[in-house]
């Protein structure tokens, strides 16, 4: 048992398992996802292969490579769900803030957590408006005018008249 006096208080604090995981994670996929890792891996076959004719091509040679595939993979899809889970999120949240802190419509923000049918409906409305040929400004009002004020099944939103000028070049808005 750990009194108070044995506690050593100069040490630093203890990061919960979920930042171990995280900082384990993301070295690994870093070690992992190199050439040297690919490399390594063909080395380990190579190696498997060459051994074939001294143990015969038996059903334990065999197993070795089907274990160690097997267990390989189950640990990577773990490894790669937790980095690409981790990567997907800060991805959100900047897009998220470049969302907010422009004159993009907010109702993008968070989209990741939206009904299947929200996202098929500014799919399908993004769609049309590709069709149209709209000006970026113009498509955004439209797209926005489509979601506040939904028309009637089949009819697309008003568009303005300029809505089909085309940008003559690409430079950003000024702000």
């Amino acid at each position: 048992m750990t009194t108070i006096e044995e506690v050593d208080h100069d040490a630093p604090p203890r990061k919960p398992a979920s930042d171990r995981f995280r900082i384990l994670a993301s070295h690994a996929s870093q070690k992992l996802g190199s050439h040297w890792a690919f490399v390594g891996a063909v080395g380990v076959v190579l190696v498997w292969l060459v051994t074939g004719p001294i143990f015969h091509f038996s059903n334990a040679w065999q197993l070795v490579i089907n274990t160690g595939t097997t267990v390989v993979t189950f640990l990577m899809v773990f490894l790669i769900q937790s980095t690409q889970n981790r990567d997907a999120k800060a991805l959100h949240l900047k897009l998220d803030e470049l969302i907010r802190s422009s004159r993009a419509r907010n109702v993008f923000a968070d989209l990741e957590d939206a009904a299947e049918d929200e996202l098929t409906a500014f799919q399908e409305e993004f769609r049309k408006l590709r069709e149209r040929g709209l000006h970026a400004d113009a498509a955004a009002e439209a797209a926005h005018r489509a979601v506040h004020q939904p028309q009637p099944a089949g009819e697309p939103a008003e568009l303005p008249a300029q809505a089909h000028a085309r940008p003559t070049s690409r430079t950003p808005r000024a702000r």
